[in-house]
């Protein structure tokens, strides 16, 4: 057994072609909350957006860069092909259904996947999406609801779930998910390979698919830029960072995010997967009450805030904590 093991889902980070439209898409449709509003610390003449529950816990967190000139990417094999968001019942997925409608966002009707009711859907730029229903799930326990959503509580989205990926190779993905990460294979259904990691659930799953027949995925805004799984601290990344080294897959070794620690690698062709601490947290440098309203730059960038505040184009992100009525 892994002294260090895998927990679940840490993250998803993924490209947008606007920060404003993605800010507006998360918090006023979807109902997270901007917890942090930071530049990607490698290219910091561009934005990124962490939207999590209320408190920002690891496992709720979807985050977006918007590069300048980046094209708008292409679907296909070898890459992490849709997000699922958790909510708490099937009935939910119902009020999602309507809501979605209801602002006119593109979504197909509520279907089943490997025994859970889920609801894909696509925002502005062609991200693929899903709402899974935690009904009868167990595992992983999900998140806070924002408390200044316009979603009722019992409808929120309280985190992240099953990741798809696309891939031409299943058996190469699905080996480093088992025999180096700790992963077990639940169930195959055709060509899909379900797996889940740490206490299980949806809040630990990735699903396989074998897709030979679709082209390969280029990256641009309205796609996924990498998975990111969560461990407990330093002393279990570093941990980890070793055995990657041994094993020889090309990664980042240690990389300080300041908010978490981390290192980036990749297990196959067109995947980037993170292994990333669970603190210190998006809170230790902001109050709560006002998460995310302003710039945030770690201790390293902060002596380059007038050189990068001339980069970002700035928008306004004080609105979605103020409370908004529930619909």
């Amino acid at each position: 057994m892994n002294e260090f093991p895998i927990i679940g889902i840490h993250h998803v980070t993924a490209m947008t072609s606007s920060a404003e439209k993605i800010y507006n898409f998360f918090t006023e449709i979807l109902g997270l909350r901007l917890i942090k509003k930071t530049v990607n610390q490698d290219d910091i003449q561009t934005y990124h957006l962490y939207f999590t529950d209320d408190v920002g816990t690891p496992g709720t967190d979807m985050t977006f860069f918007d590069f300048p000139g980046a094209p708008k990417g292409k679907n296909g094999t070898d890459s992490i092909a849709a997000t699922s968001f958790r909510v708490p019942s099937n009935a939910s997925l119902l009020y999602w259904q309507e809501r979605l409608s209801q602002f006119q966002i593109e979504h197909e009707d509520i279907t089943e996947l490997f025994g859970k009711k889920v609801l894909p859907f696509v925002d502005f730029d062609g991200q693929n999406y899903q709402l899974i229903s935690d009904e009868n799930n167990a595992g992983i326990p999900g998140g806070l609801p924002w408390k200044n959503a316009p979603v009722p509580a019992e409808h929120a989205i309280t985190g992240l779930g099953q990741i798809l990926v696309n891939v031409n190779h299943p058996r190469t993905l699905i080996e480093v998910l088992v025999d180096t990460l700790g992963f077990k294979e639940v169930l195959t259904v055709d060509h899909s390979t379900l797996l889940e990691v740490g206490a299980g659930g949806n809040g630990g799953a990735i699903i396989v698919n074998y897709q030979p027949d679709l082209p390969l995925a280029q990256e641009g805004y309205g796609q996924v830029h990498h998975v990111a799984w969560r461990v407990k601290d330093d002393v279990s990344l570093k941990n980890w960072i070793f055995r990657l080294e041994n094993l020889a897959y090309p990664s980042s070794g240690f990389v300080d995010r300041f908010y978490f620690q981390s290192e980036y690698f990749k297990p196959t062709r067109g995947i980037l997967f993170e292994l990333a601490t669970d603190g210190p947290g998006f809170l230790v440098d902001e109050p709560y009450e006002t998460a995310g309203e302003i710039l945030s730059l770690p201790p390293f960038l902060e002596k380059k805030r007038t050189e990068i505040e001339g980069y970002v184009r700035p928008f306004d992100t004080t609105k979605h904590n103020l409370p908004q009525g529930k619909e």
